[in-house]
């Protein structure tokens, strides 16, 4: 069965889904699938109504936070399982970084098979974050992260 994709960027609770790791060392955007084409994303240049790509939003969607639990995709039941090895959650490689698991300047957290992480901010508009500046890397090609983002 096909899992769903929510586009409800208005939240409050919006699913990312289950975001895979294809290729241990190769970083996931944790939109990958609600916006398999970073439309939205800031540094997407926004092509206008009739451009092509379609237009992005006016605005990016900002999270108050985001939650990461390290679980992948189990044979069923259970629906998740723990995953074999690391998760790492990156921000977004700046110049002359690798960008990946390797690069210690990324890493945000380091989650163990079937640990959660909430990644908060204060409130009121204060500290918000894109949900197109982070990533998920493993050590192991398969492992997942199941990320939900909290809209504000």
């Amino acid at each position: 069965m096909a899992n769903s994709v929510h586009q409800d960027k208005q939240g409050p609770v919006w699913p990312l889904g289950n975001i895979v790791v294809a290729a241990a060392g190769t970083p996931v955007r944790i939109t990958s699938l609600v916006d398999s084409t970073a439309v939205n994303a800031p540094e997407t240049p926004n092509p206008g109504v009739s451009g092509t790509p379609p237009a992005a939003d006016e605005y990016t969607t900002r999270a108050q936070q985001i939650i990461f639990q390290a679980l992948k995709a189990g044979a069923g039941p259970p629906s998740l399982a723990n995953n074999t090895g690391i998760v790492y959650i990156l921000k977004r490689g700046a110049a002359g970084g690798t960008g990946n698991a390797t690069d210690k300047g990324t890493i945000i957290k380091a989650l163990v098979p079937g640990e959660t992480f909430i990644l908060g901010s204060a409130a009121l508009n204060r500290n918000v974050y894109s949900l197109y500046e982070f990533f998920i890397d493993a050590d192991t090609t398969g492992d997942a992260c199941q990320v939900t983002a909290i809209i504000q």
